[in-house]
């Protein structure tokens, strides 16, 4: 009997959706893309209005070879990729390597992979959306004129294996810019100020300076604070306003790409590729015991905070049997128009559990830890997104000397509502006051100044550049997480702890670029670049009239970059001496950083690490001294230049001084909250607090 043909990416997707069609149905998958641009050659006909030159993919022949045979056999061939552009172009390549005509209804879409779903989009077939392929393939397009142009000139100027890209330069440049804020960064002073207070009932709190007699809030030099600790020494403060009021938090909006990356960094410790891959798995399936592989999460690229109404039930339905019916949110809050998007890109859903009833803990066993971390915070997110806002019962109150005004507030939690599902929400501990009334007087016990610094912005993490990105309207969902680990791989960017820090050659690179590319790595062009990609999505442009449009320009930037750019050398003599052969060894850059190279290559080949050294001897032999090292992840540590021989290591940075209790090494220790001195003998209870 024949059957129809179902044809998805994945051999994951294809055994979860197999499942629930029957044995009326073969499913197969592609394995990605089939056809596509060639990588040993630009592939764009400049000449004949842009036209891509696609071939099938060097070893997917097989794939398409199977393909084609079952497709012969099948009464009907269903299109199954994913909901998303690159997923209608798949489909668009497939179908006409299937000989399959443009206006058939081919081609079914879901945002979840459960058996509704699949049936329903099994009833309505379509045609393929060419206007979704056409904004892909000008994406493609462009991406491969700026990548396979600018290029070979880096390669011809700086060094074979350097690349440029359309997006990649721009988030390069951006980790460049911030660089430069840090580096000239002028510290300016300014003071806090704290009093220790204590009322009738001897009941202790504490008020923080609000503005002098003048009106003045800020407290820029110590002189001034001397001046106002002056005027109140030995005397009273007097609440002048006692003011109560109740403060309402209402919940997170559900996950869409861009913000699951970034919990999944901050609170996770996730990079944006791990996100994207474990996702991934959730979405396609999951072999849960007893019930087989079940789609966990909706697709996971998306830019769409909607719930669909058969979502939105059965979490209410979940909402009243768990926490009862005051815990269910009476009015959803709804999602903030951007400014520089005119429609969503992908207008399915948001990230959500497939099946609510399934929470993290009854399917614990069948995950991995990643897979239930990841699935626990979408988890979470979607079942506190339909939840009743949190309540804190406030209290602030104002109290004057001299007509100087300190203020204090306390709050404490009245309702938990949506926090009492989402575990991963920043709190704040509840600040108790004391019962105060107006007209009392309270007395001084203690004045706490404090000198601060203004601190220069933070580097990026992952999840800060994935936040910029979207801000700024630069790529899309599908887009964040391969551009950052382009920039990484590439070596232009280089991870200090969550931090990206721009390299050398980073540098190099892009202040090469924006001499002669300035428009390409233009925040605001690239962006409206990103809007009229959305316009040929939306059927409003042609996407070679885009392209035409940008070559226009580029091929006159590229014109200036043959005739101009000037050959850079980026190596450099060091003081080292090559161990095989006596000659002087070179400093080089690779993709991963410098190195140390012999000058008499090719006849010798040594390479050596340049060890960053701390000048500190090593605390465990004669021999070695510290230097500073980098896990296989990147980050750095310390450890002994006589390793393997000494087993030395530290992840704080020792520094040169012996601790005064015990005489160890000291190391110094650094986080969001706090910087000390401590002793690396965890025996040793030594701690040196550094005021910032």
């Amino acid at each position: 009997m024949a059957k129809s043909l179902v044809i998805v990416e994945s051999p994951a997707k294809a055994k979860t959706i197999k499942k629930f069609l029957g044995t009326n149905y073969i499913v197969k998958a592609s394995i990605g893309h089939i056809i596509d641009l060639p990588k040993s050659k630009l592939g764009v006909d400049i000449d004949n209005n842009f036209n891509p030159e696609y071939i099938t993919i060097r070893g997917k022949g097989p794939v398409l070879k199977e393909i084609r045979q079952e497709a012969k056999k099948a009464t009907k061939v269903l299109l199954a990729t994913d909901p998303d552009r690159e997923g209608e172009a798949i489909s668009w390549h497939l179908a006409n390597a299937l000989n399959i005509p443009e206006e058939t209804p081919c081609r079914i879409e879901f945002n979840e992979i459960t058996k509704t779903a699949i049936k329903n989009a099994i009833k309505k077939p379509r045609a393929i959306n060419k206007s979704l392929v056409d904004a892909q393939q000008a994406r493609r397009v462009l991406d491969r004129l700026v990548g396979y142009k600018i290029s070979p000139l880096l390669w011809r100027n700086l060094r074979k294996g350097l690349s440029a890209g359309r997006v990649q330069s721009v988030a390069t440049k951006i980790i460049k810019d911030r660089e430069e804020e840090i580096n000239n960064f002028q510290p300016v002073e300014y003071w806090s100020l704290m009093l220790e207070l204590k009322n009738k009932n001897k009941e202790g709190f504490e008020a923080k300076f609000h503005s002098d007699q003048d009106g003045n809030k800020d407290l820029n030099k110590q002189e001034e604070v001397d001046a106002i600790l002056k005027k109140i020494e030995n005397k009273q403060l007097e609440i002048t306003t006692v003011k109560k009021s109740e403060k309402k938090r209402n919940s997170y909006l559900p996950f869409i790409t861009s913000t699951l990356q970034q919990e999944a960094s901050n609170k996770l410790g996730f990079s944006t590729k791990k996100t994207m891959s474990i996702a991934q798995q959730l979405y396609e399936g999951i072999d849960l015991e007893k019930e087989g592989t079940v789609g966990l999460i909706t697709y996971m690229r998306t830019d769409s905070t909607r719930i669909s109404d058969e979502a939105k039930e059965n979490a209410k339905n979940l909402i009243i049997e768990k926490f009862g019916l005051e815990y269910l949110s009476q009015e959803v809050p709804k999602k903030k128009e951007k400014d520089n998007k005119k429609e969503i890109q992908d207008a399915h859903e948001a990230i959500r559990p497939t099946y609510v009833e399934l929470d993290p803990a009854s399917i614990k066993s069948s995950l991995t830890k990643d897979q239930f971390n990841l699935y626990k915070m979408i988890w979470e997110r979607f079942v506190s997104s339909q939840m009743a806002p949190a309540v804190f019962d406030t209290l602030s109150i104002e109290l004057e000397v001299e007509n100087i005004t300190f203020k204090s507030t306390g709050s404490r939690l009245k309702f938990d509502g949506f926090l009492k599902v989402y575990s991963y929400a920043n709190t704040s501990e509840d600040v108790n006051l004391p019962i105060l009334e107006e007209g009392e007087k309270v007395d001084i016990v203690n004045t706490l100044p404090k000198q601060h610094f203004t601190q220069p912005p933070p580097r990026y993490t992952e999840a800060s550049l994935v936040k910029i990105m979207e801000e700024l309207g630069i790529g899309r969902p599908s887009t964040y997480s391969p551009t950052i680990s382009t920039i990484l791989s590439r070596g232009y960017v280089e991870k200090e702890g969550k931090n990206l820090k721009p390299t050398e050659l980073g540098i190099i690179v892009t202040e090469i670029l924006v001499n002669y590319f300035g428009d390409v790595l233009d925040v605001n062009f690239t962006a409206d670049l990103e809007k009229q990609l959305d316009e040929v999505e939306e059927g409003g442009q042609d996407w070679h009239k885009l392209i035409s449009t940008f070559y226009d320009s580029f091929g006159k930037m590229l014109e200036v970059a043959e005739n101009d750019m000037e050959e850079i050398d980026l190596v450099e003599e060091s003081d080292e001496i090559c161990k095989a052969c006596g000659a002087k060894m070179l400093i080089k850059h690779g993709r991963y950083g410098k190195f140390l190279a012999c000058s008499n290559y090719p006849e010798c080949t040594r390479t050596e690490p340049i060890v960053n050294k701390l000048g500190i001897k090593c605390p465990d032999c004669d021999d070695g001294e510290v230097i500073e090292r980098r896990s296989k992840k990147g980050r750095v540590f310390y450890g002994c230049s006589a390793f393997p021989q000494c087993r030395f290591v530290s992840w704080s940075r020792p520094i040169d001084r012996k601790c005064p209790q015990c005489q160890q090494i000291l190391v110094h220790k650094k986080n969001k909250k706090s910087e000390k001195i401590t002793c690396i003998n965890k025996d040793c209870k030594f701690e040196e607090i550094i005021e910032n």
